[in-house]
C-alpha cells in the first residue's frame, strides 16, 4: 500500500474510473453479468472502507479485480442452484472458465490487458443492447458503467429506490446470456449510435432536468461527460464521439450563468457571459473543430459547431445567427429532429424577424400530435418580441402548465405576469 493518504473525493473518482473496467473483466471471464455486478459493488464498498485508512494499492484495478473475483467465486460456490448451472455451462466451455485468478497472477492476468482492450466500451455496448428500452439502457449504464448506486439513480429519475431496483433487475435479466463482446463491424455503427444517444440523454437530463425542484443535476451532467471522455479515449478518431464531447463541454460551460441567486432560470440571451467557463469553451471549441475534421459532419458535430458559435459571442447581440441558421439547415437536412427543428425556428426569428419565426413554430405545432411546452415557450417569446402581449401571456402560461420542471414553470409564469397591463 502507498503511505500517502488520499482524499475521499480522490478515492471516489478512482473507484468510478475503475468500476466499469473491473466489471468488464469479470463478465468477460465468468460470463455472469448480474452476480459479477454485485461482486464488483462489494469490492467497491470494501475499497471505500479500507483505502482511506490503509492507502490506495499500487495497482488499484488489480486489487478490485482480485477482491471482486473472490466474492464472485464464493457466491457461485455457495449457491446450490447457481452451482448446478455452472456444471451445465462447464460441459460446454473450457475447463478453466470459472476458475478464479490464482494468487499472485497480478498484472499478467485479468488486469493485464493493454489499454486498447479496455472493457469499458464493450460494457457500454452491452448496457445499450437493442433489446432494452432507452430508459432501461440509461439506468443500466448509470449503474454498471457510471458506478452510481441504485439510490442515486432513483433520485435522478424521481422514483422510489425499490422501484428503480426492480427496474434494474429486470434490465439485467433482459441481457442475461448476451455475449460480452463488441459488435460485429456491420453492426458497430448502429450500436455505437445507441451508446452515444444514451450518453446524450443522460447529459440532457442533468443539464435541464425534466421534472423536480432543480434545474440542473450536476451529478448526471458530469457523469455523462466523464463517460463520453472515456469513450473518446478508446475511439479518439471517431468524429461522432469527439463531436458529442464537444457539445457537452460547450453546453456545460454556460451552467454558472443559467440560474440566479434564488435558483431562477436565466435564458441564454440574458446571461452574464463573464460567468461562463472560458477554459471549457476553449476546450469545447477545439474539440468541435477536431470533430469536423474527422469526417463527414454528423448530428453531434453540427450541434457542437452551433454551441461553439454561441460560446464565441461575448454579447448576445454578437451571436452569428446567419451562420447558426445555416448549420441548422444542414442539421435538418440530415435529421428532422423536433428539437433541431425548434432551434432552427429560433434562428429563423433571429435572422428574419419574430413573425418569420412564428410561421415556423406554428408549422411545427401543426405537424405533431399534442403540444410540447417548449413549443409554447418559444412561441410566447416570439409573440412578445412581435408586440402581441396578450397572446404571449397566454402562451407563457400554457408552457408553464406543460412543464414538470419547477424552475422552468416559475420562470414562464414570471414572464407571463410581466406582460399583465
Amino acid at each position: 500500500m502507498k503511505a500517502d493518504r488520499t482524499t475521499d473525493d480522490d478515492i471516489e473518482d478512482l473507484l468510478r474510473l475503475h468500476a466499469p473496467q473491473v466489471l468488464g473483466a469479470l463478465v468477460r471471464r465468468y460470463g455472469h453479468f448480474d452476480p459479477a455486478e454485485d461482486a464488483v459493488q462489494e469490492a467497491l464498498i470494501a475499497a471505500a472502507a479500507q483505502w482511506p485508512e490503509d492507502g490506495v494499492p499500487e495497482n488499484p484495478r488489480g486489487w478490485l479485480i482480485r477482491v471482486a473475483s473472490r466474492r464472485l467465486t464464493d457466491r457461485l460456490r455457495s449457491d446450490e442452484a447457481r452451482r448446478r448451472r455452472e456444471e451445465t455451462v462447464a460441459a460446454l466451455t473450457p475447463a478453466d472458465a470459472f476458475v478464479a485468478p490464482p494468487p499472485g497472477e497480478g498484472p499478467s492476468g485479468l488486469e493485464g490487458r493493454a489499454p486498447s482492450e479496455d472493457d469499458t466500451l464493450t460494457l457500454l455496448f452491452l448496457c445499450c443492447h437493442p433489446a432494452l428500452s432507452p430508459a432501461a439502457q440509461i439506468a443500466l449504464t448509470l449503474r454498471a458503467v457510471g458506478g452510481l448506486t441504485t439510490a442515486e439513480i432513483a433520485r435522478a429519475h424521481l422514483v422510489e429506490e425499490a422501484t428503480m431496483a426492480q427496474r434494474i433487475s429486470r434490465t439485467k435479466r433482459a441481457v442475461r446470456g448476451a455475449e460480452f463482446r463488441r459488435p460485429e463491424p456491420e453492426d458497430r455503427d448502429r450500436r455505437l449510435a445507441a451508446v452515444l444517444q444514451v450518453l446524450y440523454l443522460i447529459f440532457n437530463e442533468g443539464y435541464t432536468a425534466t421534472a423536480g425542484p432543480d434545474l440542473h443535476r450536476t451529478d448526471l451532467a458530469r457523469e455523462a461527460i466523464r463517460l463520453t471522455r472515456a469513450v473518446r479515449r478508446l475511439l479518439p478518431r471517431e468524429g461522432r464521439v469527439t463531436g458529442l464531447l464537444a457539445l457537452m463541454v460547450l453546453t456545460e460551460a454556460r451552467t454558472p450563468a443559467r440560474t440566479g441567486p434564488d435558483g431562477e432560470l436565466i435564458p441564454l440571451d440574458e446571461q452574464d457571459r463573464s460567468l461562463w467557463d472560458r477554459t471549457a469553451i476553449a476546450e469545447g471549441t477545439a474539440l468541435a473543430e477536431e470533430a469536423l475534421a474527422q469526417g463527414p459532419a454528423g448530428d453531434y458535430q453540427l450541434q457542437a459547431a452551433i454551441a461553439a458559435l454561441h460560446g464565441e459571442a461575448a454579447r448576445a447581440e454578437d451571436t452569428d445567427w446567419p451562420q447558426i441558421l445555416a448549420l441548422y439547415e444542414l442539421l435538418m437536412h440530415r435529421t428532422p429532429d423536433p428539437a433541431a427543428a425548434l432551434g432552427r425556428a429560433v434562428a429563423v426569428a433571429m435572422v428574419h424577424g419574430p413573425r418569420a419565426g412564428l410561421v415556423e413554430v406554428d408549422a411545427l405545432a401543426g405537424a405533431r400530435e399534442g403540444r410540447h411546452y417548449r413549443l409554447d415557450a418559444v412561441r410566447a417569446h416570439l409573440l412578445e418580441r412581435a408586440g402581441e402581449s396578450d397572446a404571449a401571456r397566454a402562451a407563457y402560461r400554457a408552457a408553464a402548465d406543460g412543464t414538470l420542471s419547477e424552475p422552468e414553470a416559475r420562470y414562464l409564469r414570471m414572464r407571463a405576469d410581466r406582460l399583465i397591463p
